[in-house]
C-alpha cells in the first residue's frame, strides 16, 4: 500500500526558513519520481519541486527557484523539502504526492505559515 506522510510545517517568520519531509512507503522509491505541490487558501494547488526516481534530478516552480531544494534520503525513504528565504506568499498546505501506474497518491499535507 502506497504511504506518503508529511511533516514539518510551521508558523515561521518572513525571511526563515523550514524543512519539511515525506516518509514513503509501498513503491519503488528509487524509480517513481516524487513531487512537492502547494495549495493557499483560495488557490489552486501548485507544483512546486520534483525529484526524478531513477537519477535524482530535480526541477521547481519559477516562484521557488533559488530558495527551496529538494532532496531524498533513499535508505530512510524519505524525501525532504528545505525552503530557505521563505515569503508570506509561501504560506499553504505543502503536499507531497507520487504517481504509480495509472493512480497518484497523496500525503495528508502539513501546513505552513509565513508571517511576522
Amino acid at each position: 500500500q502506497v504511504q506518503l506522510v508529511e511533516s514539518g510545517g510551521g508558523l515561521v517568520q518572513p525571511g526563515g526558513s523550514l524543512r519539511l519531509s515525506c516518509a514513503v512507503s509501498g513503491f519503488a522509491f528509487s524509480i517513481n519520481p516524487v513531487n512537492w505541490y502547494r495549495q493557499a487558501p483560495g488557490k489552486e494547488r501548485e507544483l512546486v519541486a520534483i525529484i526524478s526516481g531513477t537519477d535524482g534530478n530535480t526541477n521547481y516552480a519559477d516562484s521557488v527557484k533559488g530558495r527551496f531544494a529538494i532532496s531524498r534520503d533513499i535508505a530512510k525513504n524519505t524525501v525532504y523539502l528545505q525552503m530557505n528565504s521563505l515569503k508570506p506568499e509561501d504560506t499553504a498546505v505543502y503536499y507531497c504526492t507520487v504517481r504509480v501506474g495509472v493512480r497518484r497518491y497523496w500525503g495528508q499535507g502539513t501546513q505552513v505559515i509565513v508571517s511576522s
